[in-house]
């Protein structure tokens, strides 16, 4: 069973959250804020599996409270809900550590499906939409001349073996599982395997923290 927090400054979009939610077998609604602070307090509370998060709300707006429930360590994953695609504040709730985003409007299958696959520790946007967003706001990423503007230098990356840091360059640049398992020679399970030390060597929660840190440390540049 997946428990979700749902949070909106809303009550008509949270009482269709919650209605969809509770309509599935496999999910539990365990709360609702109604701002960016009670998401915090109830987070540490309820301990929930997923944070449905709004973005923009009175008082502490979503990024923030992203940003705070990850810093906390708790397990919980968030996913951001933003209006725009292309909006700044998701690329800024990516950057406070959610594990993706969709967009309001997005039909409830894809709804339900994005909240399965971040509640098992994958990523809910699509990597060519992270490379999108990433592109629409690559100035926030560190200069050329930046500490982390060589990849070779970078602690984040010491780790990996040559190969691990190909497959790490490819996912920034968009390739899904199967093109890499394609395009390189491999077993897609081999590329899974792959892509699970990757995340555990960097520390990185899942694949759209991937694409981050490869732009982060410029093993991709946008184009």
């Amino acid at each position: 069973m997946t428990t979700v927090l749902i949070v909106d400054d809303q009550p008509m979009q949270r009482f269709g959250f919650r209605m969809l939610l509770e309509s599935q077998d496999d999910m539990a609604v365990v709360g609702e804020a109604g701002n960016g602070s009670e998401a915090v307090r109830m987070t540490a509370e309820l301990h929930p599996d997923v944070v449905l998060m709004d973005i923009r709300m009175p008082g502490l707006d979503g990024i923030e409270a992203t940003r705070r429930i990850i810093a906390s360590g708790d397990r919980t994953r968030v996913l951001i809900l933003t209006t725009f695609d292309l909006d700044e504040y998701a690329y800024a709730g990516l950057r406070a550590g959610a594990s993706g985003f969709l967009i309001k409007d997005a039909l409830p299958e894809e709804l339900l499906s994005g909240i399965r696959a971040v509640a098992s520790g994958d990523a809910v946007v699509a990597p060519s939409l992270t490379r999108r967003l990433l592109d629409a706001y690559a100035d926030q990423l560190p200069s050329p001349g930046s500490a982390s503007s060589d990849p070779a230098g970078d602690a984040r990356l010491s780790s990996l073996t040559h190969r691990e840091r190909e497959i790490l360059t490819v996912i920034g640049q968009g390739w899904t599982n199967a093109e890499i398992a394609s395009r390189l020679h491999l077993a897609e399970s081999t590329v899974k395997t792959h892509v699970g030390r990757i995340l555990a060597k960097t520390g990185t929660r899942d694949r759209v923290q991937a694409v981050i840190l490869a732009y982060d440390t410029k093993l991709v540049s946008p184009s």
